[in-house]
């Protein structure tokens, strides 16, 4: 009876020691993560049209400050959403892999017919991130001053190399999404979103980890700021202070997945979404009766990694081995293939 005792006690502490360990994230270090190699066709192989060109496809924005409904051509569109959702200082291939992002999201909004979240009839997609972020050339000559010329310049460059470019998979647009930063993985889709994707894989990013200034951040939340963000009891004593949050199960993105508090089971993206954090990505103390949570990553970290691309192409790599990295098994293809011009 005595050697039970002492077994029970020994098998006790030891799952009290994987518990901690369960709830302590590891994050990888960059040198330890290796981006497999990758040997894809460059832009320059995809075919250019031949014959007749198409007509021209313009785009409908809403513009959410004018309250107004802009038409515009689709590569003065990818321009502006390019010039809004990644900065100017990055590497031309950066720029160029966000500019075939940008330009297939469109592309399938336009194929799927599928223009919700607009708050008017007759637009496609509004100006801001509900969609992607637009910035307009009035803007971006104040936002510049006098760097207007040579960032216009860069910006063109990264258009112009792309012109018509997008990322299909099964001879259809992708759903290409994309994110600030990475915690050193990008995410399976299903593991932020319900749906499996074949294309939005995990995938090494350890670029981010050196790279964003974004990378890790803390904030902390007071009991009451708990009691109103997660429903927990107001009156969380000292003593069931570090069983109150548990990771029950993470994902191969290295996020949590689930996690349960005070009995009660929470997804990662639910305890993101509910506390404003930048990341499904993160670990926690308390320190006396307020929690400090820091987050590694910015984003859903689905897709492909802004300050990842940037990475790759600091390294050398081109933007059609970034998002062919980033977005598994996909393809570059023509937009005119898909798509007629509506000259709107």
């Amino acid at each position: 009876m005595g050697n039970t005792k002492a077994v029970h006690l020994v098998l006790l502490c030891l799952s009290s020691f994987v518990a901690v360990l369960v709830i302590m994230p590891s994050i990888p270090k960059p040198n330890s993560i290796q981006a497999p190699s990758v040997a894809i066709a460059p832009l320059e192989a995809i075919e250019p049209n031949v014959g007749p060109q198409p007509a021209p496809l313009y785009v409908p924005v809403y513009l959410s400050r004018q309250k107004k409904i802009e038409s515009m051509p689709l590569e003065q569109y990818v321009r502006g959403v390019l010039a809004a959702e990644m900065p100017i200082e990055f590497e031309l291939e950066a720029l160029k892999a966000q500019a075939m992002a940008a330009r297939t999201y469109i592309i399938r909004k336009e194929v799927e017919q599928d223009f919700s979240n607009v708050p008017v009839s007759g637009a496609w997609v509004t100006d801001t991130i509900a969609h992607q972020a637009y910035t307009s050339e009035a803007d971006l000559k104040a936002r510049w001053g006098e760097r207007y010329a040579s960032n216009s310049d860069k910006l063109n460059q990264a258009i112009a190399q792309t012109e018509g470019v997008i990322l299909t998979y099964e001879q259809k647009p992708i759903q290409a999404n994309f994110f600030s930063t990475s915690n050193g993985f990008t995410e399976n889709s299903e593991d932020y979103w319900s749906a499996y994707i074949p294309y939005l894989r995990s995938v090494p990013s350890p670029w981010d980890i050196q790279l964003s200034p974004r990378y890790k951040d803390t904030v902390t939340f007071s009991t009451a700021d708990l009691q109103s963000k997660l429903g927990i009891s107001k009156a969380v004593p000292a003593s069931g202070r570090g069983s109150l949050l548990q990771v029950v199960e993470r994902s191969q993105g290295h996020r949590i997945k689930q996690i349960r508090i005070e009995g009660k089971l929470y997804s990662g993206r639910e305890i993101r979404e509910k506390l404003g954090l930048n990341s499904s990505q993160f670990q926690w103390s308390w320190k006396g009766d307020r929690l400090e949570v820091t987050t590694f990553g910015y984003g859903h970290g689905v897709g492909m990694s802004q300050w990842g691309a940037q990475g790759m192409a600091l390294e050398g790599y081109k933007a059609d081995q970034i998002v062919q990295y980033f977005y598994t098994g996909i393809e570059l293809s023509e937009a005119s293939s898909l798509v007629k011009g509506n000259n709107l």
